[in-house]
């Protein structure tokens, strides 16, 4: 294939996608973070299920919530009646008082479900657009791919091809396995107690904390209808389907592990910072170069001196 038509479609889409792309990788450099900075604050048997419960009664009274989502980061435990970013009334309560918390004291969980809900849903809740900028990545990298092994040299151009070279598993995995998630594809299979009645939230509370220390808990929530909470009691989270016959763990969603950089405790976070790193390099350099084309002005052609007359 004409390796000028390649080098154009391939500077097109990165213009055309430029402003979703800078996005989408900003709020996935905050995320990465996460996983280790969540287990490294994860003090066990600092919250109890007697706490929890109190907490419920007190800010929940009428049984209204329907998930909780716990912040190790900042001490907060976050009562939802809707799923995260999602409708419905939120009240944030720090674990160490039982009381409301201020927003200083939800900072933390504020810019990381901030940073999700903008990862996930771009602005104005579209979603679509994630996607699309996700399979344009995709394509950019696959037109690198053809454009062949690159000279590498101490060029801006130079760094941009070996950042993409040698990095290319690294590349190719995190917006491959983010496509994965939208599609909804896992290699997990449909997991069995789906259609199995769930317990109420403060319930499902006393079920998890029989098994599982609160502590470790992320959150308990609703997900394609089934109540299900997420625990990191090892090195990687596991997701247990809550029915009110069981707690269930179910099959690991490897594409949203590999994703969130959540396997192998901070190893996968590791990986997802310096990946992160790469695509924004990756971006960053891309434009650069065609910003310095563009601006460059044109030499003009040298009249013939009379020696050369």
């Amino acid at each position: 294939m004409n390796k000028n038509l390649l080098l154009r479609l391939h500077r097109w889409t990165t213009l055309i996608f430029a402003l979703p792309l800078v996005l989408i990788l900003i709020t996935g450099l905050i995320l990465s973070v996460e996983p280790m900075a969540s287990r490294s604050a994860i003090q066990p048997g600092a919250v109890t299920l007697d706490k929890v419960e109190q907490i419920l009664a007190k800010h929940d009274p009428d049984g209204r919530a329907g998930s909780l989502m716990i912040s190790p980061l900042d001490g907060t435990l976050t009562l939802m009646s809707g799923g995260p970013g999602g409708p419905g009334a939120r009240t944030v309560v720090d674990l160490a008082s039982g009381e409301k918390a201020d927003s200083a004291a939800s900072n933390w969980s504020g810019v990381f479900m901030t940073s999700r809900i903008l990862h996930e849903h771009f602005v104005f809740d579209l979603r679509w657009m994630v996607t699309v900028s996700t399979i344009a990545m995709l394509v950019l990298i696959a037109i690198g791919l053809l454009m062949g092994l690159p000279r590498l040299r101490n060029t801006l151009a130079g760094w941009h091809k070996g950042i993409a070279w040698f990095l290319l598993p690294l590349v190719i995995l995190s917006p491959l396995t983010g496509l994965l998630i939208a599609l909804g594809i896992s290699f997990a299979g449909a997991p069995q107690a789906a259609r199995a009645p769930a317990p109420a939230l403060r319930e499902a509370v006393r079920m998890v904390a029989a098994e599982h220390d609160l502590s470790a808990v992320t959150w308990i929530r609703s997900r394609g209808g089934q109540l299900m909470a997420r625990v990191n009691d090892g090195t990687s989270p596991t997701v247990y389907a809550v029915t009110r016959d069981a707690v269930t763990p179910l099959p690991a969603n490897w594409p949203r592990l590999i994703h969130e950089g959540t396997f192998g405790g901070s190893i996968g976070s590791i990986v997802n910072v310096v990946t992160s790193f790469a695509l924004i390099g990756l971006l960053c350099t891309g434009l650069l170069i065609w910003a310095k084309r563009k601006l460059r002005k044109p030499q003009r052609p040298r009249r013939p001196t009379a020696a050369n007359a």
